[in-house]
């Protein structure tokens, strides 16, 4: 019998990557789940996002582990199409009793580089569409008196890194969302908290934006080439260069089985050894 059985869990960025898993991981533990993802690309993103077909794998996935699941293409930068899937959510399901906000983009370059476009659509994104679905949950969340709202955050928001300006203020920014708002909800027993991960092996991280910061001096590099630099560099923690999606994972199912809610406005760190560096 699984710690979640009869809840309802709303995962945004789920067609594919963290997402997924997670909706996964929840279903395992016998949650019902609804997963959104805007599911189409964005001009001022430099690589391939989600398509429809992504999610629906993913409720597939979701209902293989024999748990009811319904996706949802929408923008959560969209006010109306963040009330929309909140609406259907409940409407379908009767309750949310998790939100994972999750979804993401990234792109490179020093910030005398950036444009306001692709300024505003990271920022848009990352922070402003978790302020939205979070303002949206939480008023069905008071109202049963029961939520737990877990938010991707990123290990380039415990320190700072080159080539990241949007991505690392909206990651930053979402700690502080986080930390605010779990004290307004403290009494209603709601708990909100946040992961930073390392670098994941998803497709916003393995695609040929990265592969070309990480190598540089290397023309049209390659998935090969980006792996062997990273070889080179050290990276990682006992050879391993990066995350799975599924160590991510953990950490959410560990906040969203807190059923006795004493952990809120945490921020829960899986950065492969890199937090005994950064603070």
């Amino acid at each position: 019998m699984g710690l979640l059985n009869g809840q309802v869990a709303l995962i945004t960025g789920g067609a594919r990557g963290q997402g997924r898993a997670h909706a996964i991981a929840l279903a395992r533990e016998g949650a019902d789940v609804v997963v959104t993802d805007l599911a189409a690309d964005v001009p001022t993103i430099d690589y391939p996002l989600a398509t429809p077909a992504d999610l629906a794998e993913t409720v597939a996935l979701v209902e293989k582990e024999g748990r009811r699941a319904l996706g949802l293409q929408a923008d959560m930068r969209d006010t109306a199409g963040v009330k929309g899937v909140v609406d259907r959510t409940v409407a379908d399901f009767g309750r949310i009793d998790i939100l994972v906000a999750n979804h993401g983009v990234v792109n490179y370059g020093p910030l005398d580089a950036f444009t306001d476009e692709m300024w505003e659509t990271v920022l848009q994104t990352n922070l402003t569409g978790y302020f939205k679905v979070m303002r949206e949950v939480l008023p069905h969340m008071k109202a049963q008196r029961y939520g737990r709202i877990v938010c991707t955050a990123s290990f380039g928001a415990r320190g700072g890194y080159p080539n990241l300006p949007a991505y690392g203020a909206a990651k930053w920014g979402v700690i502080g969302l986080v930390k605010g708002t779990a004290l307004e909800v403290a009494n209603d027993g709601i708990t909100i908290n946040v992961i930073c991960p390392a670098a994941v092996g998803t497709d916003l991280f393995l695609n040929q934006p990265t592969f070309d910061l990480f190598c540089p001096d290397i023309a049209n590099p390659t998935r090969e080439d980006f792996e062997a630099r990273l070889v080179q560099n050290n990276a990682g923690l006992n050879g391993r260069r990066y995350l799975d999606s599924e160590h991510i994972s953990r950490a959410v199912l560990f906040h969203a089985c807190d059923l006795d809610g004493v952990m809120t406005g945490q921020v829960t760190d899986v950065g492969l050894g890199s937090s005994a560096t950064r603070w």
